[in-house]
């Protein structure tokens, strides 16, 4: 059910490919909240992808660009203040590693493709607020978030860099959000979400084992993508103004628990 907490907000959207993207669905639960927004992609992305599925039923624009691009970035951000003037809310939902896409071992990596998922999943984010900031582009009180995972404190193996990519996301959001805190009362975050089986998290090894070790583990059980949507909307509306510079685990309790009965029963004799 809409209660408008977006209305009159107006945001970008980054990372959205298809109906199983986190982007996707706070795309479509923004919308229902009466923002306005922009979509966006790399341009191999858009051709692949299904967005401008989305961008009609959302009456969006899409504008490809590659986030790891500063001209890319100034041209999509140019057009965002064209149409609506300063923006409220951006989301983040970016994250690529060649290592993992190639099955590298973490142990055998390829440097060259660390260094090109590392500006992908991490660097882009402050490419984006750097761009964001340079422009003077945000409102007062507005919002910035990126997805992250739990493997940037904890080891998953099969993860690979793509964990050391998150951790460095996150402490990206810590020292620029303090600057945007300070300066311009724009506040950063990052949600830690459950595993969930969107395009990028189904290339990594093992994933389904995640998805399901991390169900039983959690008294809540994993919070799926419609969930984490509903979350990015709480953090882009004006109820989470004083919200900033957190790591936000949006993971049904997996990151208190030690062990679940459920699991203790498998190894009861």
């Amino acid at each position: 059910m809409s209660h408008g907490l977006l209305k009159g907000k107006k945001g970008i959207i980054f990372g959205a490919l298809d109906s199983n993207s986190i982007a996707w669905k706070v795309a479509e639960q923004a919308h229902a909240e009466g923002a306005e927004f922009i979509l966006t992609n790399s341009p191999v992305a858009l051709r692949k992808g299904e967005l401008n599925a989305l961008a009609e039923k959302t009456n969006s624009d899409t504008v490809p660009a590659d986030a790891t691009s500063m001209e890319d970035l100034n041209k999509l951000f140019d057009h965002a203040l064209e149409k609506f003037g300063k923006l409220d809310f951006i989301l983040h939902s970016i994250g690529m590693s060649v290592n993992v896409r190639k099955n590298k071992e973490y142990t055998d990596i390829n440097y060259e493709w660390l260094t090109k998922g590392w500006d992908i999943s991490a660097v882009s984010f402050h490419k984006v607020m750097k761009t964001a900031w340079d422009k003077d582009a945000m409102n007062e009180w507005g919002s910035i978030v990126a997805l992250s995972y739990i493997a940037a404190q904890r080891t998953f193996p099969g993860y690979n860099d793509m964990a050391d990519n998150k951790a460095f996301l996150e402490s990206i959001a810590r020292s620029f959000g303090y600057e945007w805190g300070i300066r311009k009362k724009v506040r950063v975050n990052t949600i830690s979400q459950s595993p969930t089986p969107t395009t990028a998290g189904n290339g990594v090894k093992g994933f389904g084992g995640f998805i399901e070790f991390a169900d039983e583990i959690s008294p809540l059980g994993n919070a799926t993508a419609e969930d984490c949507a509903n979350y990015c909307i709480t953090l882009f509306s004006d109820l989470t103004k004083k919200v900033t510079l957190q790591n936000l685990f949006h993971d049904g309790g997996f990151s208190n628990v030690g062990v679940s009965e459920r699991v203790m029963k498998r190894y009861e004799k």
